[in-house]
């Protein structure tokens, strides 16, 4: 028997830095139609479950993404501090499964590809790697907050293509177990494997200039659609 996996999409009403982002079109489309979409395009997901506070997007879930199991978030999970390991440990055990992957809407340029390969590499690293998370490639000249280089030495100017790649978790993709999550108290298990994304797929939407830079992307990658 396959084991199932539900893909779990956090979707709050407010946002502190984008208002409304969760529901602000880019192009010509509420954000959060555009990871959805994309998972519905992905064979492997056997679930899709949005957790919101946001009766706007319960509304909109129920008329446009039929499907997708909707969950209202509780008054103790809303405020701005709880944590995301707090949510996925609700929401994991109001629909169980054998996997979880986490996602959000701010990744509107995750490509259904790019989702099932991800899926596909953490089953062939079973048991190795307990869990994977999406990262994007820097090879570029960074330095800490005391002005110390971090992956260079100032004396060798090597060209940045030729620099050790460092990776940032770019939040784009979490796979898991429910017994790892509830061990752990987090997505991240014992062994997590670091899975690259190509950079113009993890763009993540947090401040007002990524909508600019998302929406162009979009259409780069969509024909202009």
């Amino acid at each position: 028997m396959e084991p199932k996996l539900i893909a779990l999409v956090p979707m709050r009403h407010h946002s502190v830095r984008v208002p409304g982002k969760n529901y602000r079109p880019l192009a010509g489309k509420p954000l959060y139609h555009h990871i959805l979409n994309t998972l519905l395009a992905v064979e492997a997901v056997d679930e899709i479950v949005v957790d919101t506070d946001s009766d706007l997007i319960l509304e909109g879930l129920q008329k446009d993404f039929p499907t997708v199991k909707r969950l209202r978030r509780p008054e103790v999970l809303r405020a701005d501090t709880v944590p995301m390991n707090a949510i996925l440990l609700h929401d994991t055990a109001e629909f169980p499964a054998d996997f979880y992957l986490q996602t959000h809407t701010t990744n509107p340029l995750l490509t259904p590809e790019t989702v099932s390969r991800a899926i596909r590499t953490f089953f062939e690293n079973l048991p190795a790697y307990d869990s994977l998370f999406g990262v994007t490639r820097l090879q570029t000249r960074l330095w800490d907050h005391a002005g110390q280089p971090v992956n260079h030495d100032p004396n060798v100017l090597l060209r940045t293509q030729d620099l050790p790649p460092i990776y940032e978790e770019n939040s784009c993709i979490y796979i898991f177990s429910r017994e790892s999550l509830t061990s752990r108290r987090n997505r991240l298990g014992e062994r997590p494997l670091m899975f690259e994304i190509p950079a113009n797929e993890a763009w993540d939407i947090d401040e007002e200039l990524d909508f600019t830079v998302a929406e162009t992307l979009y259409k780069q990658l969509h024909g202009g659609a």
